[in-house]
């Protein structure tokens, strides 16, 4: 992880309280050679947030447990930076062009398919795919 991961996912979360999770995503990721703490403040001002309540956040510490959390979590599964993706438990990492996850979701739509002519049912097929799911890379 870069020196900015955590102030980033910090600010990211602290967003989230505030229901603009995914809008400071955004914003993070249009530019993430731009992680200062002056950038993430103005794009918490520009997505509406209410500053006082960001800036107490992002020092919750309890958010930070949530983060290093979810980051050993995707550490043991190989996701060691971003970007990285799991589709149906498979693990692609880096920035991929749209091939590869299009031969990715095809191949498990071929497999969700299958399942579904065998009887699974549709509400069971997701629990099903991933059953067998690794715990390590």
């Amino acid at each position: 992880m870069h020196n900015r991961a955590m102030p980033a996912a910090m600010a990211s979360e602290a967003a989230g309280k505030q229901g603009k999770f995914w809008e400071m995503h955004d914003k993070l990721f249009q530019d993430p050679r731009a992680l200062t703490d002056e950038n993430i403040e103005k794009y918490a001002t520009e997505i509406g947030l209410d500053m006082a309540k960001f800036k107490e956040d992002l020092k919750d510490k309890k958010l930070e447990a949530k983060i290093k959390k979810q980051q050993a979590q995707g550490s043991t599964l190989g996701a060691r930076g971003t970007p990285a993706f799991f589709v149906n438990g498979r693990f692609l990492s880096g920035a991929q062009p749209f091939e590869a996850f299009k031969a990715i979701i095809d191949e498990e739509m071929k497999k969700a398919d299958a399942l579904l002519a065998k009887g699974t049912p549709k509400d069971k097929l997701y629990d099903t795919i991933i059953a067998k799911g690794k715990t390590k890379p």
